[in-house]
């Protein structure tokens, strides 16, 4: 099972780690780019995505707000449209999982991604999609 990881929001990413492949990516700007990257990562391959649960946050302007939600909503659309099965996880439990609590530290994130991810340049807009789908991976694998 191929396991895709999104940190969704302009400043997050997607990525993907398979049985031979691994690929992290920024998140795409419109929405075109957006369903060219799932339908790259998930076209003859057998996916799940993991997308981190997030909402508006209280000092956010309401333009902010209503942009991320469009952007979110967009996000899985595009899921939905290639047939690619969705599940939630809060940033809350991944952490945990994965041993990097951030109380808000990007850089616990990142550094707990390069260690994980040698091969790869970790950036902050990578690390948090990495991590998602490497607790995706592991919670795949793990008996029912």
């Amino acid at each position: 099972m191929n396991i895709i990881g999104i940190d969704p929001g302009k400043s997050g990413g997607i990525s993907l780690i398979g049985r031979e492949n691994l690929i992290a990516e920024p998140m795409p700007e419109t929405v075109g780019d957006l369903v060219d990257l799932l339908r790259d990562l998930s076209i003859n391959r057998p996916c799940v995505a993991y997308v981190e649960v997030v909402h508006s946050m209280p000092k956010q302007g309401v333009v902010s707000s209503f942009t991320f939600g469009r952007g979110l909503g967009n996000l899985e659309a595009a899921l939905q449209a290639l047939s690619v099965p969705l599940k939630w996880v809060r940033p809350q439990v991944w952490q945990k999982e994965l041993g990097c609590l951030t109380k808000g530290d990007k850089n616990v994130s990142k550094r707990r991604a390069q260690e994980l991810f040698p091969a790869v340049k970790v950036t902050h807009a990578l690390a948090d999609s990495l991590l998602i789908a490497e607790y995706g991976r592991r919670n795949e694998e793990r008996p029912v």
